[in-house]
């Protein structure tokens, strides 16, 4: 078997639900942002949300988009870390149950990562995070047998803060180097970008065949204001690269073409996941033979869908008819 996307992340089971500004104002946490919190703060909030209707999946940044990839009907698979525990079988049975591929390492000692993600009537989305075992993800965990029969390998940034997570993450890109698989990396925060700069550019300039990031991120990287100005710099060293610029749509840098991918208007509730399912969009498309603008408005489509309902899942997946009209 071969895989379109093999993703290399975090395996965290998102806990989603909306509340009013009120509730994040009772459990005094900073609207709109993603905040890491330990086990005890991580029960406190769970306990507070007791008899609230909430919906639960698989996530993690790099796995909405390995799922994204499946939803869009390629083959996929995903290496994260969870715990022998209830929420680490519920993360590899949701993920095979939409056909993605787990070879995922558990272990014993800490729970399975948990994010929280506060959903608020403007569509801000607050995220509160216990990483718990996800973040002992090393290199001896990364699978060479299976990065090897996928086309891209696909790697989150938000690996690269820890020791460990980042070894993981680097070591996958040697193995996908070594075997001739393409590699994908999302820059995934700006914080990222503050940690691990240097790094970034020497793997933009090196093994990174695609870079994917917002325009806050790629500001942060490049200290360029305009979008233009930050794709350029970056394409400078990288051999492609998607920027994405919310309802503006995004930006695709591919053999010193500038590709223009207008927005797609929607009403947006739930901004959870745009830049994921984008991204999917775009790996799905180049591992099916389209072209960079083919593959840039799908991805455009399809992160609006995204945005246009609840959760990093599509409520309502695209069929073959409409992807290839979207791509005609």
């Amino acid at each position: 078997m071969t895989y379109d996307v093999f993703g290399v992340g975090n395996a965290i089971v998102d806990i989603q639900l909306q509340v009013d500004d009120a509730f994040l104002h009772h459990i005094d946490v900073a609207k709109g942002l993603m905040t890491l919190v330990d086990a005890e703060q991580q029960v406190k909030v769970l306990t507070a949300l007791a008899g609230r209707a909430t919906n639960r999946c698989s996530g993690g940044s790099a796995c909405n988009t390995i799922v994204g990839v499946a939803d869009l009907g390629g083959t996929a698979a995903y290496a994260g870390k969870t715990a022998d525990d209830d929420l680490g079988q519920f993360y590899a049975d949701d993920l095979r149950k939409v056909g993605v591929t787990v070879p995922v390492p558990s272990g014993t000692g800490a729970t399975t990562a948990t994010s929280v993600i506060l959903i608020t009537p403007d569509a801000q989305r607050t995220m509160l995070t216990h990483l718990g075992i996800s973040a002992t993800l090393s290199a001896n965990d990364i699978p060479e047998a299976e990065i090897a029969k996928a086309q891209y390998l696909y790697v989150e940034g938000y690996l690269f803060p820890g020791e460990t997570t980042r070894a993981a993450a680097l070591r996958a890109i040697d193995l996908a180097k070594k075997h001739g698989v393409k590699v994908a990396l999302t820059i995934s925060d700006p914080f990222v970008i503050s940690l691990q700069r240097d790094l970034f550019w020497e793997l933009i300039k090196g093994p990174v065949d695609l870079l994917f990031a917002n325009l806050e991120e790629a500001r942060a990287l490049t200290g360029e204001h305009e979008p233009v100005n930050a794709a350029r710099k970056i394409h400078q060293h990288a051999t492609n690269v998607a920027l994405t610029l919310g309802a503006d749509g995004s930006l695709l840098m591919h053999g010193e073409q500038l590709y223009p991918i207008e927005g797609v208007p929607v009403k947006a509730i739930d901004t959870t996941g745009a830049g994921d399912m984008y991204a999917a969009g775009v790996l799905y498309g180049l591992t099916h033979g389209m072209n960079w603008k083919q593959a840039g408005h799908l991805a455009s489509h399809a992160a609006a869908r995204i945005v246009s309902q609840l959760g990093a899942r599509l409520d309502r997946k695209f069929t073959p008819d409409e992807i290839k009209k979207l791509t005609e």
